[in-house]
């Protein structure tokens, strides 16, 4: 399943808001650097659907603030 992502980076807190279907706010701590806030998005992510971090990857959005990742929801325990 493909979800939208619409990121805020250096955020005080954590958070994760749906706005759609498969479209959430998330806003992290982290800073748009070195691939900081796409991997705590992706922590983020799991935690949200309860499911490893490598069900989780990126397709489109590496350096941008709207992002699409791939949720494999097959794998969930």
């Amino acid at each position: 399943m493909k979800i939208n992502i619409r990121v805020k980076t250096n955020a005080k807190s954590e958070r994760v808001e749906k706005t759609g279907k498969n479209q959430f706010k998330i806003w992290t701590k982290e800073p748009a650097k070195e691939n900081k806030a796409n991997l705590s998005i992706i922590k983020i992510i799991s935690r949200v659907y309860k499911i490893p971090k490598s069900s989780v990857s990126l397709v489109r959005g590496l350096k941008s603030k709207e992002k699409v990742f791939e949720v494999d929801l097959g794998e969930k325990k």
